[in-house]
């Protein structure tokens, strides 16, 4: 092996001053072209000195290290919230007037929640660094006429590289020889299938998923053999250029971040408004000006809900917690609200709409058509025709399909007898065909024991077929060894190298008019997003006969990628929620088509065999190719619109993927994006939350993610939809809850202020309250489980802030009523009561605390049940509760707490008046809920 080449700079798409020019175009231009362009004899292969130039001037075979987000950027991160920020000056406030308990109090909520959101959301996106780990592999190159194996990272433009099955393919090549050539390029292109690939050059404009005279780095070889000119290396290389769209892709903020972020700018103004004005009112009365300040900064602290970032951040975990009980994993706290807004869902074909296994659907063959049973299914028999089983033992038509499948494949000859279990051959196809065969009782291993292979002859793209020729027992009728030939290839291959076709009774002729039917309904079973085989037969003396002349026509067989059981009802639910499903697929578009008809996601075309009516919607159906996708700027509003309103694309590039994802934020929308292949990952960081495949999802996909599903099933979204929308009705929920406290005590303070009267509430029994006894119930508001139903009401619109008008006037209302009810028990205090000040000051004190705490159950929504609701099968909610009175309890009895709340005995009609007083309220609270029901209907 070669010494390990210079370091040096990844490579670039910039060309090198000196160096012979990138090819442009490789795959349309002949390979003699490419390689004259580059310098380079095929035969021979580059010198070492010159290798030396070009890695100097290209630089190293690798893609560019991505800069890591370094926990102290995690951890800052934490604090730069404006709420989070409002807290810090109150508490730098509180410190400047030598308040040291309400400063260290805030400190102590500022350091919790920065400690939360750390410890759960310390990653990073490391796609760069997945990707760089494709190249820590080996070559092999042809260099001096001689072969050697270098470091993936030494391989420069012009270098000749050799593959086989097995090889991770290093650079881009531009085919100079191939030999049953396949490649698995899932991971870029989207294509479900290996791509057989020829030295022959395609046309120019042909989009990268058909480019077959090409390898390109990051794919894998399934088959075959091939020697390649480098064309590109590094991040000139089309996995570099999708590198690069990651590192210039911009994540978003989720709506839940820019929704906190303007009630944090509202509360600014209202804070130091609320602070002033109580102050210079507090002054103007006559009263001390240091309690007055005191005050002031109390009821700042007041204004801003300090238990707002802990409770969301705990609400945001516990969602997490859910949803990694659903098999979806969240890597980003704050986008577990964002699944809630979602109103568009990007998603892939291939493993996420379908099983990602090809299975053979149905057999058409001269006895007749045979459906074929889906994976799983329980049905008595694996054959039917016309709604009844049929056995191959009964069908000697069927049985030869079959044998035909079995036999004719380039798979090992010692796999597993039991079809259930996974056949681990490179080809799909070749799978499908086995574990059809099984299904019917023809295992390969048992077949070839009265049917020995003895010569297989490979798939040729030239003839578009294979075949393997077999040694059958005894002579024929002239006692001369006789051979039987199985073939399977392109159906119009096929069907033009048969004289004859097999019937029940026997062979027959083929004529050309059967050949023409042949085809057309080989064309019919294609049009329903099958992929589509031919298979034929026939006796030979000898394996020198040649293979493809003289069959005997068998049928077809056509195969598909089934459909998830579970995708038809989980797109249905989304439909019934208000979110559009898009499929965006680098699949061909009659595939795109057939799976989006079988799964629901659009209604068959009229006319189409076994097809439904048409859809109303059928304009919008229409498959939309990524050729016609330009960039956003340069659309009109009439071909943005289409785009928007299409729920079909095929055969798009990583590229196309982001400037659709960019047209629907565009419009406002909020959009999640379903992926699993390196092409993917600048989608999935771009999207406003990317949603990674777990089971088969590249490294690099699941690293760009904002989640990853550990069972790649659409209807596990559905399922984090919904927790998201728990989470944010929760998240609303305890922030009304807060602010109307706050509003309350603001007001109550404000109020007292302005009557002058005694002040209801101490420095230090506000901060009570906002630090203890509003924190609890919120908390456990932030972490319920939700009203049932939720995912038949449409989604939030996208523009829509975390608190509506409607919420603004709830809180106003809550916190008129409460602090109406806290005035009242002072003034009865005082008057009838005759109680002093201190003890009237408590009573205020403590219906405040109290009217807070049943307040809670004013939050359930008005669409649930009075007694039976959210609130009331909350747990957590009646532990917070129990928790809150005994800590009130402790304020007024336990002498150290009561002496720095400066509380003291009420007394028992002092205790019946705080209990009368705080919940009037919560009754209040019940009949608005009664008039809203109603109004719901």
């Amino acid at each position: 092996m070669s010494e390990p080449c210079d370091e040096g700079s990844a490579g670039t798409a910039l060309q090198p001053r000196g160096s012979p020019p990138l090819p442009e175009r490789a795959w349309s231009r002949p390979w003699q072209d490419v390689a004259a362009e580059l310098g380079v004899d095929p035969q021979v292969g580059l010198d070492e000195a010159e290798v030396g130039r070009r890695r100097r001037q290209y630089g190293v075979n690798r893609l560019r290290q991505a800069k890591r987000r370094s926990p102290w950027r995690i951890l800052l991160d934490q604090f730069t919230s404006l709420v989070v920020l409002l807290l810090v000056v109150a508490a730098g406030v509180s410190f400047l007037f030598q308040e040291w308990v309400e400063g260290f109090a805030i400190a102590v909520v500022i350091v919790i929640n920065g400690a939360i959101g750390f410890l759960t959301e310390i990653r990073a996106a490391r796609s760069m660094e997945a990707l760089q780990r494709m190249g820590h592999v080996t070559a092999r190159v042809r260099r001096e006429g001689k072969t050697e194996d270098v470091p993936a990272e030494c391989l420069v433009p012009g270098d000749l590289a050799l593959v086989e099955a097995g090889d991770i393919v290093t650079a881009d090549l531009r085919i100079v020889q191939a030999s049953r050539l396949q490649a698995d390029e899932s991971a870029l292109t989207g294509e479900s299938l290996p791509v057989a690939k020829t030295p022959d050059p395609v046309a120019e404009g042909a989009p990268l998923a058909e480019r077959s005279s090409m390898l390109y780095k990051g794919t894998a070889i399934t088959r075959g053999t091939a020697e390649g000119v480098v064309v590109a290396s590094g991040m000139a290389t089309e996995l570099g250029l999708i590198s690069q769209l990651v590192e210039t892709t911009e994540e978003t903020t989720t709506p839940l971040e820019r929704r906190l972020d303007q009630l944090g700018q509202k509360l600014v103004g209202v804070t130091l408004a609320i602070a002033v004005a109580v102050i210079v009112s507090g002054v103007v009365a006559g009263k001390d000006l240091l309690l007055m300040v005191e005050t002031g900064i109390a009821l700042a602290v007041a204004t801003i809900p300090e238990g707002l970032p802990i409770v969301a951040t705990a609400a945001l975990a516990r969602g997490m917690l859910r949803m990694a009980r659903r098999q979806a994993l969240v890597t980003r706290l704050s986008a577990v609200e964002t699944l809630g807004a979602t109103n568009v869902i990007f998603t892939d074909k291939t493993g996420t709409l379908t099983e990602n296994r090809m299975t053979v659907a149905a057999f058409s063959l001269p006895s007749g058509d045979i459906q074929v049973s889906a994976p799983g299914d329980e049905a008595e028999s694996a054959f039917w025709r016309d709604g009844r089983p049929v056995s191959p033992g009964d069908d000697p038509v069927l049985r030869q399909a079959l044998e035909v499948g079995v036999l004719c494949t380039s798979a090992p000859d010692d796999l597993a007898e039991p079809y259930g279990r996974e056949v681990i051959i490179a080809d799909p196809l070749e799978r499908a065909l086995l574990i059809a065969g099984a299904k019917g009782g023809l295992h390969r291993r048992s077949l070839l024991a009265s049917l020995p292979e003895v010569h297989e002859e490979a798939f040729d793209p030239g003839t578009n077929m294979m075949a393997t020729y077999h040694r059958q027992a005894g002579g024929g009728a002239t006692g001369v060894q006789e051979y039987r030939v199985m073939v399977k290839g392109a159906p119009e291959s096929v069907l033009a190298a048969c004289s004859r076709v097999l019937a029940d009774d026997g062979e027959g002729e083929l004529s050309d008019a059967d050949r023409r039917r042949w085809l057309a309904r080989n064309e019919e079973m294609a049009a329903f997003g099958l992929r589509v085989i031919g298979l034929a037969v026939k006796n030979a003396a000898s394996v020198e006969e040649r293979p493809y002349e003289g069959l005997t026509f068998v049928g077809l067989v056509g195969l598909l990628d089934p459909p998830r059981r579970q995708v038809p009802d989980a797109i249905a639910q989304c439909t019934a929620a208000g979110i559009r499903v898009v499929m965006v697929t680098g699949d061909q578009a009659i595939t795109a088509r057939n799976v989006a008809e079988s799964v629901g996601l659009v209604e068959a075309e009229a006319g189409e065999q076994g097809a439904g009516p048409a859809s109303s919607s059928a304009p919008a159906a229409r498959v939309i190719l990524g050729s016609e996708i330009r960039d956003p700027a340069e659309l009109s509003d009439e071909e943005k619109e289409r785009f928007r309103r299409a729920m079909l694309f095929a055969r798009v590039t990583p590229k196309q993927k982001l400037d659709l994802i960019a047209l629907h934020q565009e419009s406002g929308a909020v959009v999640a994006m379903t992926g699993d292949g390196v092409n993917d990952a600048p989608a999935l960081k771009k999207a406003d939350i990317g949603i990674a495949m777990g089971l088969r999802g590249t490294q690099v996909a699941r690293e760009a993610a904002d989640m990853v599903l550990k069972d790649d099933a659409f209807e596990t979204i559905l399922a984090a939809v919904e927790q998201g929308r728990v989470i944010f009705a929760n998240i609303r929920r305890f922030v009304v809850y807060l602010l109307s406290c706050n509003v309350a005590e603001v007001l109550t303070v404000s109020l007292a202020v302005l009557a002058d009267a005694p002040l209801p509430l101490l420095p230090l029994q506000i901060l009570f309250l906002n630090l203890v006894t509003d924190v609890f119930p919120a908390l456990a508001l932030g972490v319920g489980e939700g009203e049932p139903g939720i995912m038949r009401l449409p989604p939030r619109d996208p523009k829509e802030p975390l608190l509506t008008n409607r919420h603004w006037l709830e809180i106003a209302l809550y916190g008129l009523l409460i602090t109406a009810a806290v005035l009242g028990a002072l003034a009865i205090a005082l008057g009838p009561l005759g109680l002093g000040t201190e003890q009237a000051v408590t009573v205020s004190f403590l219906t405040l605390a109290f009217a807070q705490l049943w307040h809670v159950f004013n939050l359930r929504s008005a669409r649930s049940g009075a007694l039976r609701n959210e609130v009331t099968r909350n747990p957590y909610v009646w532990g917070a509760l129990a928790l809150c009175v005994l800590l009130l309890l402790a304020a007024a009895r336990v002498p150290l707490l009561a002496s720095v709340l400066r509380v003291v005995d009420p007394g028992a009609d002092g205790w019946l008046l705080v209990l009368g007083m705080s919940l009037i309220p919560l009754a209040a609270g019940q009949i608005a809920k009664g008039f809203q029901a109603r109004r719901l209907g």
